[in-house]
């Protein structure tokens, strides 16, 4: 069992960056890949990025690819992504999510393959 606590959203300009945190309880992190997600009003979660347990294989969705950075550190049980050139549409809602396996196979985008979720922390870009 694992509980999942985000961190580092607010309001930002188009442009801007934030980081967010996703600091997790129990006593192995080490052993989950974890991903973050993001939902919009009105608009179904969707997957924006995943690492696996070592941080060797990261993922991403096309929207973010080159803009936000996926990245662990698991001596502190803490799952970071980095957001850069924000834009008006990355304003969502952002859940991290843990998932029952080091690795991916594949699936790393589908919101069924994660077992543990936090409660989100709000991004707004404003134009």
């Amino acid at each position: 069992q694992v509980q999942l606590v985000e961190s580092g959203g607010g309001l930002v300009q188009a442009g801007g960056s934030l980081r967010l945190s996703c600091a997790a309880s129990g006593r192995t992190f080490s052993t989950y890949a974890m991903g973050w997600f993001r939902q919009a009003p009105g608009k179904e979660r969707e997957f924006v990025s995943g690492i696996s347990w070592s941080g060797g294989n990261t993922y991403y969705a096309d929207s973010v690819k080159g803009r936000f950075t996926i990245d662990r550190d698991n001596a502190k049980k803490t799952a970071y992504l980095q957001m850069n050139s924000l834009k008006p549409e990355d304003t969502a809602v952002y859940y991290c999510a843990a998932r029952n396996s080091p690795y991916y196979y594949g699936d790393y985008a589908q919101v069924e393959s994660y077992h543990y979720w936090g409660q989100g922390t709000q991004v707004t870009v404003s134009s």
